[in-house]
């Protein structure tokens, strides 16, 4: 009787445990499907542009013309007119040498010259004398009125006074020359400027010692500047004289002067393996000799892909952008970045022609959401 009480409780436990598992029991069809979540965002194409390749060259601006002034004679420097950075006018006088040596050779070389003209009107006198008496005797000579070895006598004295003449002449020649070259070194006494410009460099004090060939400044023309860059051999080809180039000065706030190439070295360094290639830039007051200067080269163009910066978003060390596929969906994807143009930036991989990206990514994307484009 007590076995058939437990096997009847056993058996109701059992019915309402069933039934209470039954009733938790999810039918089919009734699980709710989460929604994806939509985001606005401006989407563009990539696209492979060809754009001008330029190789940049660093230089210095230098004057177009840069003269070293030196001494023709040795002297003590007497004066000094001028300082770095004065402007001067062609013939102006910079300084002056002591000339009392040169003007004793100047007053030297005058008396010379006196006293031959004075030796060279006595000899034309003789040789005009000889002259009349060779030819009086050449009469006598034909009527045999005087003899041979007296015509002889006559005739050697007039050969000899004409070469006494010649040599006077000579003579009178040479002092000349030597008179012009006292003169010339009088003035050279006196430094003056060759032509306008600005003195960038003075190298001489009054009491010093000016010698022949020893420096005392150095002038350069002003308004006319060039840049002086050094340009490998793999892209001397792309350069051809009067090429417009883009100059860019540093110092002056990176302005910015559209140059022409002047000249180009025929020859290679043997060391380096460049050329020295000279570009002319436009005149500018704020222009001065030794400036840094950067000069960009059209070496010619190459096929890249350009995205605005605003689409490039960093990561710790990532940089990548969020692609758009057929789904419209987001994708974050890494891409190599190289250089920056304004606002836009280069893409050197990752991304290819035609591929659709976010350009102005929305705070609250992230990869797997929806992309409704917007203008």
């Amino acid at each position: 009787m007590q076995k058939n009480k437990r096997f009847f409780y056993f058996i109701i436990f059992t019915a309402v445990f069933l039934l209470m598992g039954c009733g938790e029991k999810i039918e089919p069809g009734n699980v709710k499907v989460s929604k994806k979540e939509i985001v606005k965002a401006t989407v563009a194409s990539a696209k492979l542009i060809r754009q001008p390749f330029f190789y940049e060259s660093v230089g210095t601006v230098s004057a177009k013309t840069v003269s070293t002034i030196s001494s023709k004679l040795m002297g003590a420097v007497k004066e000094v007119l001028v300082r770095e950075g004065d402007p001067v006018k062609k013939g102006d006088r910079l300084a002056n040498i002591d000339d009392r040596q040169v003007g004793a050779m100047l007053r030297q070389a005058k008396a010379a010259l006196a006293e031959a003209r004075r030796a060279e009107t006595a000899a034309s006198a003789g040789a005009e004398l000889a002259r009349a008496t060779y030819t009086r005797y050449q009469n006598l000579m034909k009527d045999e009125s005087t003899s041979p070895q007296e015509f002889d006598e006559i005739k050697s004295r007039y050969q000899q006074a004409q070469a006494g003449l010649d040599a006077a002449k000579q003579r009178v020649k040479q002092v000349e020359a030597s008179l012009s070259s006292a003169v010339v070194s009088a003035k050279d006494a006196v430094i003056l400027a060759p032509y306008d410009g600005t003195i960038r460099a003075k190298m001489i004090d009054v009491g010093d010692l000016a010698a022949p060939g020893k420096p005392l400044f150095t002038l350069e023309t002003t308004g006319n500047y060039i840049v002086d860059l050094v340009l490998p051999e793999q892209y001397i080809h792309t350069v051809v004289l009067d090429q417009e180039v883009t100059v860019t000065v540093s110092a002056l706030n990176k302005k910015t002067f559209t140059g022409s190439v002047q000249e180009i070295f025929p020859a290679a360094d043997a060391k380096s393996r460049s050329f020295l290639v000279k570009v002319r830039i436009p005149a500018d007051k704020l222009l001065r000799s030794g400036m840094f200067a950067r000069v960009s080269i059209p070496i010619g163009k190459a096929g890249l892909i350009l995205i605005p910066v605003t689409a490039v978003i960093h990561s710790g060390q990532l940089t990548g952008i969020y692609i758009v596929d057929d789904t419209q969906t987001a994708k974050f994807r890494l891409i190599r970045t190289g250089r920056t143009f304004g606002e836009f930036i280069e893409v050197l991989s990752g991304l290819k022609d035609g591929d659709r990206y976010v350009s102005v990514p929305p705070p609250n994307l992230n990869n797997g959401m929806t992309v409704e484009a917007v203008s």
